[in-house]
């Protein structure tokens, strides 16, 4: 069973970070738009991808629990590296709560990034997975 739920852990970690990573870009895009109907498709998929990555979002975190939950508090005393990664993963979802508040700006055309502010910000999930993955893999302390 633990296998099960740490695949599932992971396919929704794909999913939640390929919003992360593709919502960012859609802002500088949406910067960059110059017509009205642009700016209303952009959000329209922006508010998509959001819903979407939201819900990968939440299956992370769920599925991410029951291993801990399986594994035990003397695991998670145990491993140091994991007290890192759960740092990171909070700071991934209040980068996750700053793209909903984004997307809720451009649907509402109150936006004010921006095209390099968008495209310095699709940056900081790229980072974090890296600095996630080290942690996970290299487990250095």
């Amino acid at each position: 069973m633990f296998l099960w739920v740490k695949a599932f852990h992971v396919i929704f970690m794909v999913a939640w970070f390929a919003g992360l990573l593709c919502l960012p870009r859609l802002f500088a895009y949406h910067a960059e738009a110059q017509d009205q109907a642009e700016h209303k498709r952009l959000a329209m998929m922006a508010s998509r991808l959001s819903k979407t990555m939201s819900i990968a979002a939440l299956g992370t975190i769920v599925f991410g629990l029951w291993l801990l939950v399986m594994l035990g508090s003397g695991w998670l005393a145990a491993n140091g590296w994991f007290h890192a990664k759960l740092t990171l993963v909070l700071l991934l979802i209040g980068f996750h709560g700053w793209c909903q508040v984004q997307v809720k700006k451009f649907r509402e055309n109150r936006a004010t990034g921006s095209i390099g502010y968008y495209r310095l910000m699709s940056q900081v999930p790229t980072v974090l997975l890296i600095a996630l993955m080290i942690l996970v893999f290299v487990k250095p302390f």
